[in-house]
């Protein structure tokens, strides 16, 4: 279940200074997103579909430390944007915004689907739950996961991160919900 996550660790390196001290656990997380991301997708994984998934699990939290902000889903499909026009995959550019902007969806996502958003929408989840919704995968599988990249404190951040958005905008303390 190894996957080369050159594309992510690239991504990422750029950011590091605005990942600061949560470079770290941010990169687990994403990696073990990545992971995951490949055991739900109902498809062959081709270089191109691993490529999608670390261009997307790179950028789908990102706005939180780039621009400093809870309600972080636009400023991140904006980097991931950049990014893919940069890079000459302005035709991937629709399914990735899909991916970043229905992440936090609380129901199956079914608009487009032959793309990954609904795996990559699952793979977040089971990575935010500690593998509690598993989407019948393997329970060992997210331990292993989580012991090969550890927690490093990503899910403590998210949480003061949370009590630090409510306290400030009670009426609207999860902007990246979406239903």
């Amino acid at each position: 279940m190894e996957h080369s996550l050159d594309t992510l660790e690239a991504i990422l390196a750029r950011h590091a200074s605005a990942l600061a001290e949560d470079f770290t656990p941010y990169r687990n997380h994403a990696c073990r997103v990545v992971h995951v991301c490949a055991a739900l997708a109902e498809r062959e994984l081709c270089d191109e579909t691993l490529e999608k998934m670390q261009i997307a699990v790179a950028f789908h939290d990102l706005g939180i430390w780039t621009d400093r902000t809870f309600d972080y889903i636009a400023p991140s499909m904006q980097r991931a944007r950049e990014y893919l026009y940069a890079n000459k995959r302005v035709a991937w550019v629709p399914e990735i915004d899909a991916m970043i902007l229905e992440h936090h969806k609380l129901r199956k996502y079914s608009a487009q689907p032959g793309w990954l958003v609904e795996a990559f929408r699952r793979a977040d989840w089971v990575d935010v739950t500690y593998g509690a919704r598993s989407f019948g995968l393997p329970r060992s599988l997210v331990r292993d996961l989580f012991r090969r990249y550890p927690d490093h404190g990503f899910h403590r951040r998210l949480v003061q991160l949370s009590v630090q958005r409510a306290s400030q905008h009670p009426l609207s303390p999860l902007p990246m919900m979406r239903y």
